[in-house]
């Protein structure tokens, strides 16, 4: 396993991560959750991705339980949750400084655990002033609950705000972001939080490597049954990556995989790493041979070359235009 820095912090975390979005407490049995945990920790991931939203506080309970059992060494792996997503009633979503410090406790609780390394703002909240988010996640850190805190789907404008509110109050300021980053999805990563990457040292722990199974080829002759995209609240998702022009991508994607010896998720994710300012990628799994699969994209890497870069974008024709920085 490779190790990075989580952008300019001193924390190391591996280049794969495991998530739990969709998986735990809904379409995984606890016990093959508890076979790809200790399976990722045994080979080498150190953070476990989570948020308050996923099966509604299940997948926290699923993890935590987990991780209680295993006895493993508090400083041997990293914990995260993201707040935004609580519930229905008033005060039960959003960033309020009420919510965000429920939702920390809730939170801790539900995983087990005594802090959170890592704690993410799911999504910005236009309802509540920057200045009150900012202020309850410093204060959660002098608590000793979170240990650094990030954005997840924010704007890089967003971002930069709460940088600033931080800076001219002495605050603690967010140092990550979690965005969907794939072979589909680019101009995010690649070019709206590019100056933020390189003058700030922001961290990234990137979600849907595989653009939610799409460039693994599963879809290529239509949505199989029991998979992700059949659920409705992946609708969106179905709706905005499955079509005609991205099938037409992964069946190139998928010869290009096969000359190189691989698969085409290991070559999805490969191509992920392959970014110097992605810190993890993290990864999902339905069965042990999933997660298996997707540890072996570390190998691949090396076999991005210049001409298999060249050869991947002439096939994506996907590349997003960068301005005059």
């Amino acid at each position: 396993m490779e190790y990075k820095r989580l952008g300019k912090s001193g924390v190391q975390v591996s280049a794969l991560s495991f998530g739990s979005w969709v998986t735990f407490g809904n379409q995984v049995e606890s016990g093959i959750a508890r076979e790809c945990m200790h399976y990722a920790y045994d080979n080498g991931i150190n953070f476990f991705d989570n948020a308050e939203v996923y099966a509604q506080g299940k997948s926290e309970e699923v993890m935590g339980k987990i991780i209680s059992e295993a006895g493993w060494s508090r400083d041997s792996y990293l914990v995260s949750s993201k707040v935004f997503w609580g519930g229905e009633k008033p005060n039960q979503s959003g960033l309020s400084r009420k919510h965000v410090m429920e939702a920390c406790h809730a939170a801790l609780k539900r995983l087990r655990v005594d802090y959170l390394d890592l704690y993410f703002c799911h999504r910005p909240d236009k309802s509540t002033p920057m200045e009150e988010t900012v202020w309850a996640m410093h204060n959660l850190i002098q608590q000793g609950k979170v240990l650094y805190w990030g954005t997840s789907e924010w704007s890089a404008q967003e971002v930069q705000e709460a940088m600033m509110v931080a800076r001219e109050n002495h605050l603690i300021g967010p140092t990550m972001e979690q965005p969907q980053y794939n072979m589909l999805v680019r101009k995010k990563v690649e070019v709206e939080f590019y100056k933020l990457f390189r003058d700030y040292g922001y961290g990234t722990t990137i979600w849907s490597p595989l653009a939610s199974g799409i460039l693994t080829g599963k879809y290529n002759n239509g949505i199989p049954k029991g998979s992700r995209l059949t659920l409705d609240e992946l609708s969106w998702l179905r709706e905005k990556l499955l079509n005609d022009a991205n099938i037409a991508k992964v069946v190139e994607l998928n010869t290009l995989a096969s000359d190189l010896g691989t698969t085409p998720a290991n070559l999805a994710i490969a191509w992920c790493l392959k970014n110097p300012f992605v810190s993890t990628v993290i990864t999902g799994a339905t069965k042990l041979d999933q997660l298996k699969q997707n540890l072996g994209s570390l190998d691949v890497v090396g076999k991005l070359t210049d001409d298999v870069m060249d050869r991947i974008e002439g096939i994506l024709d996907n590349k997003p235009s960068m301005p005059a920085y």
